[in-house]
Order: C-alpha cells, then structure tokens, then sequence
C-alpha cells in the first residue's frame, strides 16, 4: 500500500505556528525557521538602519520607497517572510492597513542568511522571488561578512545575475541602494569575533 498523499499546507498552517517561529509555505510546504539569532539579528538591524533615513524616509538620500522588516509576503500560493523588503511608491505607495500581509511583490528583498536557513535561502525561496518578478535581492551572511547582490536578469528563463560579492569593511554602493554607500563593516562591528 503507498503513501496518502501530503496536503498542501494551508494558511492556517502558518496563522496556529509556534509563535516563536517563522512560518512560510514554500512550494506546498510549511516550513518552519527558528527565530534569527544574535550576528543575523545585528545585520538586519544595521541594515534598516542605514536603508530606511535615506531610502524610506528622504534623509539624505533620494526616498522613493517603503522598506520593511520582515514582512510576509503572500505570492501566487506561496507565503514568504524575507528579512527585509522594499517597494518602490510606483509599486506599492502606501503600506494597506489590511490584511496582515503583501500581495504585491517587492522590488527588493534581502535574506540575512543563518547555517539554519541558508539553504532555503539560496535555493527556493531566491527563485520564488525570482518567479514573482522581484528585481533585485540581497544576500547577507553575517558569519562570514559577505553581501551578494543579485539582479533579475530580462533573458528567458528568468535568472538572477550576481552583480558582485563583498565583504569585510568593503564600502559599496549596490544596487538598487547605490545612491549612498555603505559602509559593510556597520553590519557586523558590534558582533562577537
């Protein structure tokens, strides 16, 4: 006798989660991630950080767009939750009060990547971005101090085009940010060596 076949995961599924856990629904399937730890947890907030004054805000930067942290994101029947996610006003000009989640897809996405969710990271999630029509993503790895930057390529099939990998106290200015730079040793100085 084979197998009763799986259900696909339901968005009940991730509403009845363990709180202290990020639910997504990845091709189907709930997946659950552990919190973000300490290093991960710096990155991210280093990066709003420096993102949101010049970007969100028109601090000292051209603003034109609403960034986020950690919004969830529902595209086509998957439910995605990026660290971060950014829409430019033409995109989406005002955050909706309703419902608790997008349904518009960001211009920009960045996945602080953790030895936890990498892997979901590289792999499924970057190409359910991709299939959404995210234009740009950044992957952050705050262990290693690297940031890769991608862009969505026009060729079929869709495919990302890195634009680089940086590290350490390199001073960047990536796309789609590039009208300020930044400085990546902000992202990791407060961390443990």
């Amino acid at each position: 006798m084979g197998k009763a076949a799986r259900q696909p995961a339901t968005y009940d599924d991730v509403l009845n989660a363990p709180p202290h856990k990020i639910a997504e629904i990845i091709d189907g399937e709930l997946i659950l991630s552990p919190r973000p730890a300490g290093p991960h947890s710096e990155a991210e907030s280093a990066l709003i950080e420096k993102l949101r004054p010049p970007f969100h805000r028109g601090q000292g930067g051209p603003g034109g767009w609403i960034i986020l942290v950690e919004p969830e994101l529902h595209l086509g029947k998957n439910v995605l939750v990026p660290d971060l996610a950014g829409w430019r006003r033409e995109t989406m000009s005002a955050v909706p009060k309703s419902p608790a989640y997008f349904e518009i897809r960001p211009d920009w996405v960045c996945e602080v990547l953790s030895p936890s969710t990498e892997r979901m990271d590289r792999g499924a999630k970057v190409a359910l971005y991709a299939a959404a029509g995210v234009g740009q993503a950044w992957l952050v790895n705050p262990l290693l101090h690297t940031l890769e930057v991608l862009r969505l390529s026009s060729e079929t099939p869709v495919e990302w085009t890195s634009l680089g990998v940086f590290k350490e106290e390199d001073r960047v200015r990536a796309d789609p940010f590039a009208a300020i730079e930044l400085d990546l040793a902000v992202l990791w100085q407060d961390v443990e060596p």
